[in-house]
This record gives structure tokens, C-alpha cells and sequence, in this order.
């Protein structure tokens, strides 16, 4: 496999051999801009491939599944012990800046390693925003809206994305959404919104731990130029004033994802009708004759 600096790796067909009963060019197929593999072949390429090339192992991957140990251990701390919850959970969101640097350095972009990514993020955020919908009752129904929003978005987004032929999702074009784009093909973009996203729901978290307001830590001097207002705010309450705007920028994102990938969707429905209608009609001739 050749692996390229976007994250998507292109299969060849020198990479498998033949055989005499199914020759390999009936196993891939074109479609729109990537090659297809047969499942079968996959199959038998991931249980035969060696340790020197192991997509299990790459780099990023290990990272991967240690963000993923990280955050179960945060599950396992959230209910009763808030620093070390947060410590873990905001250590596995930030090795998610480190595993894409480290596939780009080393070569070892994969799929797999995408995907992964992805769902991790998804469990993380969701199963944080479960514990938030018991903190807070009355906000319940608020919570698993975004867990909905969150996943519906992610996965028409990328399905998608595979149907057209996009080797990654992340490849967006301006002309498709100008706010997608911008989203996705600006690293230091993405990285603001997911963290400022991830802090807000944390912030949530430790509000329900931390009741000293941040008056009891500023120096004396500092406490008399600030309003009573502000003094009266724990840390955690302050920081999720802060990054509300962002959270909110980050589901207004995916609420424009999931709309433009449902358009996308009904259009490749449209183009196959309108493709299987100009069939028939040049097959019915046919038979006539």
C-alpha cells in the first residue's frame, strides 16, 4: 500500500498475487476517486499481514488505544473522584492533536487509524454527556440531543463521503460547504473548536465538584477591582462562560455536516435513478426489436 500526507492510503494491484482460480483485477474495482477491495481479499490481507508492516501496530494506532484505555479509565473515576477523571479524560482528548502528527511524520496514515479516531472521539464526548444528562436532570433531554446530533452527523458525513469516492472526509471542498472546508482543511480551526468543545462539557463536569468561588483564590488587591458578579463564579463556571461560543460554533458545525450530507445523499440517489431510468429506456428498444 502507498500511503499518502492526507491521511488515505491507495491499494495497487501488485500488492496481492494472483491466483489461478480468481485472478486479483476481478477483486478491485474503480469508484469515482479511490479503488474499491473486495471484502473477502481484505479479510485475508489483514489476517496475513506481517509484523514488519501491521496496521494494528502503527504508531498512531497504539496511540489510539491508549486514548481509548485513558478514557475508560476517566469513566471508571468520573462518579467519584473529579481529579483524576479529569486528568485522564483530558489527556486522552490531547494525545487526539498527537496520533495525526505522528501518521503524517512516520508514514503510517491508515483508514483504520481514521476511523478509529473518529469513534473514539464520538464514545468519549458521549459517554461524558451521559454522566452530565444524571448531574443535571432538568438538561437531560439537551444533553442527548447532542449525543444524537453528534453521531447522526459523524456518520452521514461520512458515509457520504465514501459513496462519492472521497478517500477521506475530511477532504471537503469549498464548493460543497464553504463552512466544512474551512472546518476541516484548517488545523489549528479544528483543533480550537474540538478543544473548546471538549472544555465546556468538562467544565459542566467539575461545576458539579467544585463550589469555591474564585474569590477565595485571587489576592485580596485584585478582588476589590473586579465585580461581585464575576467573584461569585467558581473556575469551572468561568471557564464554561468562556467556551459556551465555542460548543455552540461546534454543533451548529455539525448540524450544517449532517445537512449537507443528506444532500448529498439525495443527489447520488437522483443521479442513480435518473441512471437506471436511461438504462431501461435503451433496453426496452431492444427487446422490441
Amino acid at each position: 500500500m502507498t500511503r499518502h500526507s492526507n491521511g488515505s492510503a491507495r491499494t495497487h494491484s501488485s500488492t496481492f498475487a494472483p491466483t489461478a482460480r480468481t485472478p486479483i483485477k476481478h477483486k478491485i474495482r474503480r469508484r469515482g476517486s479511490i479503488d474499491v477491495v473486495d471484502a473477502k481479499v481484505a479479510v485475508d490481507l489483514a489476517t496475513a499481514q506481517s509484523y514488519s508492516e501491521n496496521v494494528f501496530l502503527f504508531v498512531p494506532n497504539l496511540i489510539g488505544y491508549t486514548r481509548v484505555i485513558l478514557a475508560g479509565l476517566s469513566l471508571h473515576f468520573m462518579s467519584y473522584h473529579p481529579r483524576y477523571c479529569t486528568l485522564l479524560y483530558g489527556i486522552s482528548c490531547l494525545l487526539d492533536a498527537v496520533d495525526g502528527q505522528a501518521a503524517r511524520a512516520l508514514g503510517q496514515t491508515s483508514k483504520f487509524g481514521a476511523v478509529l479516531d473518529m469513534v473514539t472521539d464520538r464514545c468519549t464526548t458521549s459517554c461524558l454527556l451521559c454522566y452530565l444528562s444524571s448531574v443535571y436532570p432538568n438538561y437531560a433531554l439537551l444533553f442527548q440531543f447532542l449525543i444524537a446530533l453528534d453521531f447522526s452527523s459523524h456518520y452521514m458525513h461520512m458515509y457520504s463521503s465514501l459513496v462519492t469516492g472521497s478517500r477521506s472526509h475530511k477532504l471537503v471542498t469549498s464548493d460543497v460547504s464553504r463552512i466544512l472546508w474551512y472546518y476541516y482543511n484548517d488545523s489549528r480551526t479544528l483543533f480550537f473548536i474540538c478543544a473548546g468543545n471538549e472544555l465546556f462539557f468538562v467544565s459542566l463536569y467539575l461545576m458539579k465538584w467544585i463550589q469555591t468561588p474564585i474569590s477565595a483564590s485571587l489576592p485580596s488587591p485584585l478582588v476589590l477591582h473586579l465585580p461581585a458578579l464575576l467573584l461569585s463564579l467558581t473556575w469551572p463556571a468561568v471557564m464554561a462562560i468562556l467556551t459556551f461560543s465555542v460548543c455552540l460554533t461546534k454543533n451548529v458545525i455539525n448540524v450544517v455536516q449532517l445537512w449537507k450530507a443528506s444532500k448529498i445523499l439525495v443527489g447520488v440517489d437522483l443521479a442513480e435513478r435518473a441512471a437506471a431510468r436511461e438504462r431501461d429506456s435503451t433496453v426496452k428498444p431492444e427487446k422490441e426489436d
